[in-house]
């Protein structure tokens, strides 16, 4: 038996207690909203070195797929070369070999090749797709972490003082 006086006592009804559902909704809408997000920016995401395993995981488990993984500072020239094709006047034939230091398989790189004088001047560059130096058969799948590989291909000569070359990955 309460002995307060009328005025002391709280006579306010009771509001219903949905806070409970109303924080679960709150929830399910930022984890909707978080998700989305993640969407829209899973090429970033997936080009992160370290959220990289966890989405592999994840997408594994969900049977998504992320996009290739792409470094080409990853890439390592073992071997190259360019040399003048003796029965073929004013051709180039380019040799390289390289090998893929990535932590995951990787698409073939695109590979861009300068062609300099003996005073450095560019004489030619060019920027040379995998269906471009694997001259016209299908490009191989991804190379896996560690894998070497070798291509060759020709060129014509931009010019007869060509003594220097570079090569770079992209």
């Amino acid at each position: 038996m309460n002995h307060a006086p009328s005025f002391a006592l709280d006579t306010r009804p009771t509001p219903p207690q949905h806070h409970r559902h109303e924080w679960l909704a709150a929830g399910l809408l930022a984890l909707a909203l978080a998700a989305q997000l993640a969407w829209l920016q899973r090429d970033a995401l997936a080009a992160s070195p370290h959220l990289r395993p966890g989405l592999t995981t994840a997408c594994e488990a969900l049977g998504c797929t992320l996009p290739a993984w792409h470094e080409p500072s990853a890439f390592t020239m073992l071997a190259r070369d360019v040399i003048a094709v003796p029965e073929r006047a004013g051709v180039l034939r380019v040799q390289a070999s390289f090998r893929n230091d990535a932590r995951w398989p990787q698409p073939w790189p695109e590979l861009v090749l300068t062609l300099a004088d003996a005073n450095g001047r560019t004489l030619g560059r060019r920027r040379f797709l995998p269906r471009d130096y694997t001259q016209g058969t299908p490009v191989p799948g991804p190379l896996a972490p560690g894998q070497a590989t070798q291509i060759a291909f020709d060129i014509i000569e931009p010019a007869p003082s060509v003594v220097a070359f570079d090569f770079r990955f992209e």
